[in-house]
């Protein structure tokens, strides 16, 4: 998009959003939108308003809508015979203005039937039929030559009467031939047509229709042998196979249940596989009964050509044999075809190779995808030459007298622009083709478009239009295009390589605009940019398909059937070389695929040219053919943009914020461009002023969206008012949308900025008062808390206390009593003598004793008792063996212990008591004993003496 004042209003999406959210307002004020016919009425015409208008129209069951000098046809996808009853035509055919009455296809029949009808010098009329695969062109085409059979009838006499409907019937019938053979089911149409043709009736002088003739166009014959996923092959297979009756079935070897390869799909039922229906048709056309089944049983023959699969031969020197179940569709198919089984197998099997001055002949087996290629090159063979004798019967049948006519119409039924994953030379045929027909109507429309601006006072030369010239000359270019490189390497007669045709193609065509190339692909291939769009095609077999070979053993083969259909195909003496036979010593070019389609092309040109074109553009409103559904935006190709005053100021009024300072009075700076001399009315001089406002933010947006390179003045003004329309092309209507963007989205800024101010100081508000109810909850939690620490620490506190006395009252328990009744006596004897002091000193010092010698190993010889008993009874150190000791037993009377004994050495683990002066050795004292810790220190003291 556009940037406009250094501020980049967003992408084309968003400014889409903008155009979206008030076009329902601005459609409020207009007509209801299912009463517009012609999408001129639209005011502004774009995409968005045109779709709406469409889908609206859908919904009412009104099908056709005019686009200035093109009948948009939707599809509707359900039976409405009323809307083409015989009454209708004729009511169209009546009236004094048909143009005035309902859009229609019987308008654009009318008009053109008029037109060759009214004018002294009458003119050939020509109608194209456009639109994609689905969209209904066939039905559009059918209905047309219904409404010329109806109104160019001859009422001369009862017998010429009956003559001229009698040739009517036969153009009629065309129609069901040529579709059961031409025509085939596919992923986007059950009906679609893989032929293009031109149709043209015949008229005398009296405007009667005398006789047809029909062209066609590029036969999708690869359909004969290759079918996509979920597609079906010609209708006329399908419809043998279904309404053969149990004789036929026995002729033709189709029993049924029957499988053939060549046969996909044949579950499905459609409307378009009725037999019987393309049988009276023939029958009409001249192809009596005999012929009927001869043509029947070629074709049969055909499905079971298809199921021949060949195994792969494991030795080169020999050819390929034909699997086991495959041996029965080989007699079956050379039976059907009047072909020698052996002929026949070995044609496909073997390649002759003809070599040197004097036509040597060399016979080398084909590997199995070879004999399947040659296979299925033989089933197109027949199809293609069977196809072709069906138009030059039918045209035989229909077509006048070249004295008998003087005028035509020309019915142009083409195919859509295709764009599949895998895009080969077919569809580059065919968007070749869509390329050249787009070109023909922009011409034309600019000159249709001329005479509206010359009603509204404008000049014509600054319209500008967009010219796909360079497509074309990107595909048909000379010295230099695609296809005269794809020409090239068929004359250069080498195997291809899709890799170096992808190569030459960019090298030699870099410089084109429309040429593109996908550098993430891994298959070879290009991408050409069509007015539609672009499109990637697949170099693989480019070349094989433009030369399209025919290897001249097949042709030869078939000029040896004895049936008498292909006896009339493949004559044995033809009086002109064909492509399938070209002469050894010939170094003529052979005419490729390209070359051909071409020179057909340029003829129709030519014929479209010299008559006076209509355009029905056929539109399909869902890809899944359903009725009252529109969910498919097409594109819609028109002009200029024509913006009624008032709906031109109501909507583009808010640029004027864009200039403020400008003035809209007769001394303004910038005058309004384009404006006419022409005085409006009281309510166009209201509207001038804010015309000639909205013009002066031109050069605002024109600078703003030019590049730095670029100068203003060189930019020409791409919008002019007329005297009640102004006309604006596309990139001027994307330049105001982009500048009435850029004003809301001012408008949007200011208010977002005071509403985030407003959002800002109530968020600080509440972040206060949260802050505050925060503080005030952490003051509460904070004095809870400290009220549950303090009550637990008093719980702890008394637990500890009552602990610390019971193990006091325990260390107190653990004294002997006796020891605690002397203890507690001892201070109470104010006087003692010597001696009861010395028997109390001995009592304190033998109170260890017992311990000691309970705890040490037993035995009177023990060193270690010795010196203990000595230490305790404080003995004079002399000889050990002097004294003699007595140690207490088990079963003697006295204190040995207050353990139980021990068993075995006794380990002291010192520990730390939890009282809380155990650890403290206070100075002995003769009356004093503090416990079993006393005891022990005493112990551990009396060791180390």
């Amino acid at each position: 998009l556009f940037q406009v004042n250094g501020h980049n209003p967003g992408s084309d999406g968003q400014a889409r959003e903008y155009l979206r959210e008030d076009l329902q307002e601005f459609l409020d004020g207009e007509v209801l939108l299912y009463q517009l016919d012609d999408l001129t009425r639209v005011n502004p015409v774009t995409l968005e308003t045109v779709l709406r208008c469409l889908q609206a129209r859908y919904m009412a069951d009104r099908f056709y809508t005019n686009a200035g000098c093109t009948l948009v046809a939707l599809n509707p996808f359900k039976p409405i015979p009323q809307l083409y009853s015989p009454e209708l035509m004729r009511e169209y055919h009546a009236a004094p203005q048909p143009q005035k009455l309902k859009p229609h296809v019987f308008t654009v029949g009318e008009q053109t039937y008029r037109n060759v009808k009214g004018l002294i010098e009458p003119v050939n009329q020509s109608i194209v039929v456009s639109g994609e695969s689905g969209a209904g062109k066939t039905w559009t085409s059918r209905c047309l030559m219904k409404f010329y059979a109806v109104v160019a009838a001859s009422p001369a006499s009862w017998e010429t009467h009956k003559i001229a409907e009698r040739i009517e019937q036969r153009i009629l019938n065309s129609n069901p031939v040529m579709e059961a053979f031409g025509n085939a089911c596919t992923l986007r149409n059950n009906n679609s047509s893989r032929f293009g043709k031109f149709i043209q009736l015949q008229l005398n002088r009296a405007q009667q229709m005398t006789g047809a003739a029909v062209q066609t166009y590029l036969l999708e014959k690869t359909r004969v042998a290759c079918q996509a996923s979920s597609e079906r092959n010609f209708h006329i297979f399908y419809q043998i196979c279904k309404g053969a009756s149990e004789d036929e079935r026995l002729q033709w070897h189709l029993p049924r249940g029957a499988a053939f390869s060549w046969l996909p799909n044949p579950e499905r039922s459609l409307e378009e596989d009725c037999f019987e229906v393309t049988r009276e048709a023939m029958l009409h056309l001249g192809i009596d009964t005999p012929t009927q089944n001869n043509i029947f049983k070629v074709l049969a023959g055909l499905l079971h050509l298809g199921n021949i699969q060949f195994a792969a031969s494991e030795d080169e020197a020999q050819p390929c044999q034909p699997m086991d179940d495959a041996k029965c569709s080989v007699r079956t198919a050379s039976l059907l075809l009047g072909l020698p089984e052996d002929v026949l197998l070995e044609t496909v099997q073997i390649r002759t190779i003809r070599a040197g001055r004097q036509q040597q002949v060399f016979r080398k087996p084909c590997p199995r995808a070879e004999c399947d290629t040659r296979r299925d090159c033989l089933a197109k063979l027949i199809y293609a030459r069977l196809f072709d004798w069906l138009v030059s019967v039918i045209n035989s049948s229909i077509c006048a007298d070249t004295d008998s006519w003087t005028t035509f119409i020309g019915l142009l039924d083409v195919y859509g622009f295709e764009s599949f994953p895998d895009n080969s030379l077919e569809q580059l045929c065919i968007n070749y083709a869509n390329e050249k027909l787009q070109q023909h109507f922009v011409a034309h429309y600019l000159r249709a478009q001329q005479e509206e601006y010359a009603v509204e006072g404008l000049e014509w030369s600054f319209v500008n239009y967009q010219d796909n010239q360079a497509c074309l000359d990107l595909i048909e270019g000379s010295p230099i295009s695609i296809c005269s490189l794809i020409n090239e390497e068929c004359r250069l007669n080498r195997p291809s390589s899709a890799a170096q045709l992808q190569t030459r193609i960019e090298t030699a065509l870099a410089g084109s605009p429309c040429l593109g190339h996908n550098k993430l692909s891994r298959e070879p291939s290009f991408i050409v940019v069509h007015y539609a769009g672009p499109v990637r095609y697949h170099t693989a077999g480019l070349v094989e398909k433009n030369k399209d070979p025919v290897p001249p053993e097949l042709t030869r083969l078939l000029q040896q059937s004895q049936d008498h259909l292909l006896m009339g195909l493949f004559p044995t003496n033809p009086k002109e070389k064909t492509q399938e036979e070209p002469s050894g010593q010939s170094r003529n070019p052979v005419l490729t695929v390209v070359s051909k389609f071409k020179a057909s092309l340029e003829q129709l040109l030519q014929v479209l040219h010299s008559t006076t074109p209509h355009y029905i553009r056929c539109i399909k409103p869902n890809s899944q053919g359903q009725a009252q559904t529109f969910v498919q935006e097409e594109v819609i190709n028109t002009g200029p943009k024509l913006i009624s005053h008032q709906n031109f100021v109501e909507r583009y009024k808010l640029l004027r914020r864009l200039h403020p300072h400008t003035s809209s009075g007769p001394h303004s700076p910038y005058p309004a461009k384009g404006l006419p001399e022409w005085c409006p009315h009281s309510e166009e001089a209201t509207l001038e002023p804010l015309i000639q406002d909205i013009l002066h933010t031109l050069p605002v947006l024109t600078q703003a969206a030019a590049t730095p390179g670029d100068s203003a003045e060189a930019m020409p003004a791409p919008m002019h008012c007329g005297r009640t329309k102004v006309f604006i092309t596309d990139s001027m209507l994307e330049l105001l949308e982009c500048g009435r963007a850029q004003v809301l989205e001012q408008c949007a800024r200011c208010i977002q900025g005071g509403w985030r101010r407003h959002r800002h100081r109530e968020q600080a508000r509440q972040r206060r008062a949260a802050m505050l109810i925060q503080a005030a909850i952490r003051s509460w939690l904070t004095r809870k808390h400290i009220q549950r620490l303090h009550a637990a620490a008093t719980v702890i506190k008394h637990a500890w206390q009552k602990w610390r006395i019971r193990m006091a009252y325990l260390a107190a328990k653990e004294l002997d009593g006796v020891e605690e009744k002397h203890f507690s006596q001892a201070p109470c004897s104010l006087s003692t003598s010597p001696l009861q002091t010395r028997f109390l000193e001995a009592i304190i010092r033998l109170w260890p004793l017992g311990l000691v010698l309970a705890n040490t190993a037993m035995g009177v010889s023990s060193f270690q008792r010795k010196l203990v008993v000595w230490a305790c009874l404080q003995l004079p150190r002399g000889s050990p063996s002097s004294y003699s000791i007595q140690t207490a037993q088990q079963d003697q009377a006295g204190v040995t212990s207050i353990r139980a004994l021990p068993q075995g050495s006794i380990k002291f683990h010192c520990r730390k008591s939890p009282l809380r002066y155990a650890d403290i050795c206070p100075e002995p004292s003769p009356y004093s004993v503090t416990g079993f810790n006393q005891i022990l220190l005493e112990r551990h003291r009396l060791i180390h003496m």
